[in-house]
C-alpha cells in the first residue's frame, strides 16, 4: 500500500507540471538561458509547489557551464544543500559507465558486437563461487538457457538483454531471461552489471579504477567516486521519500555499474559539459553513443517488462542509446538519463544541436514532479519523453 500511494502522488504531481508545461509552444525558437534571478525563481516556486528540501541544477550551454546551484538543506538538522555537497548519482552513473566502456572500445579493448563468451574464460553460468554472486548477479541461474551466449556489450547498454531490472525482484529470486536478447528495450540494471562483470573477471580491468582514470580524473570531479570515501561525510545529502522520511545517505562499498556513484552538481556539470563536447572520444564513437541503436516500443519505461505498443502507438523518435535514450524535439536530436530510488531524483537532458543541457539532482524524490518544467523553463520545448520515462525506478 505504501508504494501504491507514492505512485499515485508522484503520478498526480507530475500531471499537474506537465499540464502546465504542454502550454509552452511546441515549435518556437529555443529562448536564451534564463538569468540566474529567474532561475533561483523559478526553482523556488518548485520547490515550494513539491514540497521538495533540497535540489540542485546546472546549465551547459554551446559546452560550457553556466549555471550550478543548489537549494534547500541537505539533512534533517537543516544544514544547507551546498553546489559541493554529495549527492547519490543513482542511475546517472550507467551513462558515465557507457562513455567509458566506449573509451576502451576505440582502444580496441572491446568490441561492441562480439558476444562476452568470447572475452571470459569459463561460461558465464559457470561463476558460481559467492564472491561473484555477492558481488554481481546470480550468473549461475542461467544455466540450461544457452541465450546468454548471443549477448553483446551493444545488447546490454541498450537494456535489450532479456534481464528483469534485477533479479532479486523476479518472483523466486532468479535471474532468467523474458526475450531474445538484442530483440526489444527493457531497462536492465544487471545488464549493465554483467558488462561490468566481462570487464573486471574476463578483461582484468577495474571498473572503479577506470572510471576513476578516464572519467573523473580527466574532468577534475574531485568529489566523485564509484564507492563510499570517508571525507564525503562532511558534506553528505541524507534524503526525503515520497512520505517526508529522511533516509541516511547509503555508503556504498561496491562498485556497482548501474548504480553506486557519488556525486555533486559542481561534478556532474562537469562530465555534462565534456560529453556534449566531444571531449575523450572520436567524433564517431561520442556519436555513436546517442545514435538510435534499438527502437523503444513500451508506453512507459516501468515496469520493465510490459508489453510492447502497436507499431501506430509508438513513438517512432524515441530510442536507445548506448546507456541514455535518444529522441528527436523542436530543437533536434536530444538525449536524457535519469536516476532514482526512493529518497533520490536526478535527470539530465541535452539538446545536441545547442550542446546545451540541464542537470537536476534531488536528495528528495518530490523534486521529481516539477523537472518537467524546469527543462522546458530553461532549455524551451525539447520534446522529452516525460510521460515515457516518468514512471521511474532505479
Amino acid at each position: 500500500m505504501k508504494v501504491l500511494f507514492a505512485v499515485c502522488v508522484l503520478t498526480g504531481l507530475l500531471a499537474v507540471f506537465d499540464s502546465a508545461a504542454q502550454a509552452a509552444p511546441q515549435n518556437a525558437a529555443p529562448p536564451p538561458v534564463p538569468s540566474a534571478s529567474a532561475i533561483d525563481a523559478e526553482v523556488a516556486r518548485a520547490m515550494t509547489a513539491t514540497g521538495a528540501k533540497g535540489l540542485a541544477l546546472a546549465v551547459i550551454e554551446n559546452g560550457r557551464q553556466v549555471f550550478a546551484k543548489s537549494y534547500g538543506v541537505r539533512n534533517a538538522a537543516g544544514d544547507p544543500l551546498q553546489s559541493d555537497t554529495i549527492m547519490y548519482g543513482a542511475s546517472l552513473t550507467k551513462a558515465v559507465f557507457a562513455y567509458t566502456v566506449m573509451q576502451l572500445v576505440e582502444e580496441g579493448v572491446l568490441a561492441l558486437d562480439v558476444p562476452i563468451e568470447r572475452y571470459l574464460p569459463k561460461p558465464l553460468p559457470a561463476y558460481a563461487e559467492p564472491e561473484v554472486e555477492d558481488r554481481y548477479a546470480r550468473w549461475s541461474d542461467l544455466a540450461g538457457d544457452d541465450r546468454w551466449r548471443k549477448l553483446t556489450a551493444r545488447i546490454l547498454l541498450t537494456h535489450s538483454s532479456g534481464f528483469a531490472n534485477f533479479g532479486f525482484l523476479e518472483p523466486d529470486g532468479r535471474l532468467r531471461f523474458h526475450f531474445e536478447p538484442g530483440a526489444r528495450y527493457a531497462y536492465s540494471g544487471d545488464g549493465f552489471i554483467l558488462l561490468q562483470f566481462v570487464l573486471e573477471r574476463g578483461l582484468g580491468l577495474d571498473v572503479g579504477r577506470e572510471m576513476q582514470r578516464r572519467v573523473f580524473d580527466r574532468f577534475g570531479m574531485r568529489k566523485t567516486s564509484m564507492i563510499w570515501r570517508a571525507d564525503f561525510r562532511a558534506n553528505l545529502a541524507d534524503g526525503w521519500d515520497l512520505q517526508g522520511k529522511v533516509e541516511p545517505h547509503d555508503e556504498r562499498s561496491a562498485v556497482r555499474a548501474a548504480g553506486s556513484m557519488d556525486t555533486t552538481i559542481e561534478d556532474f556539470a562537469r562530465f555534462a559539459a565534456g560529453f556534449i563536447r566531444g571531449e575523450g572520444l572520436s567524433a564517431a564513437a561520442r556519436a555513436e553513443i546517442t545514435r538510435p541503436q534499438l527502437p523503444i516500443t513500451t508506453r512507459t519505461q516501468f515496469p520493465t517488462l510490459q508489453p510492447e505498443l502497436p507499431v501506430a502507438e509508438r513513438r517512432p523518435d524515441l530510442a536507445a542509446g548506448l546507456g541514455v535514450v535518444t529522441f528527436t524535439g523542436p530543437q533536434g536530436r536530444a538525449l536524457e538519463k535519469g536516476g532514482h530510488n526512493d529518497t533520490t531524483g536526478n535527470t539530465w537532458i541535452c539538446v545536441e544541436s545547442r550542446r546545451s543541457c540541464v542537470v537536476l539532482l534531488s536528495n528528495d524524490v518530490r523534486a521529481e514532479a516539477a523537472f518537467p518544467g524546469l527543462v522546458r523553463f530553461i532549455l524551451g520545448e525539447t520534446g522529452a519523453p516525460y510521460d515515457w520515462s516518468k514512471n521511474v525506478s532505479p
